[in-house]
């Protein structure tokens, strides 16, 4: 059984037992989360596509680690005027392990 989950403003296909980095959650290492935005669920060709969310159907995941993904630097520069400026960031990223798929 799959799922197609929302979460942070991306959709992700899943299946139990699959580890996934996503966009920062508020939970500890260890807590299980639930996500409620399920957007299609089902067996292959037998799937329910929800309208926009399926009804009664949640995704369950474990809170694996929380990480920061890789440096991204933007960097200005001016041609012929001496200015330049660099400026980098590193996005936070939590990674969980689906658990269970529970459908309507």
């Amino acid at each position: 059984m799959f799922a197609v989950i929302k979460t942070g403003g991306k959709q992700y296909r899943v299946v139990a037992n699959d580890v996934l980095t996503i966009e920062k959650l508020e939970a500890d290492a260890g807590a299980t989360v639930e996500f409620t935005e399920v957007l299609v669920v089902g067996v292959g060709a037998d799937a329910t596509i929800g309208a926009p969310f399926v009804a009664g159907a949640t995704v369950k995941a474990e809170v694996v680690e929380h990480n920061r993904g890789k440096k991204v630097i933007a960097f200005k520069k001016r041609r012929r005027q001496n200015s330049k400026r660099s400026r980098g960031h590193r996005q936070h990223h939590t990674v969980v392990r689906i658990t269970d798929i529970v459908a309507a």
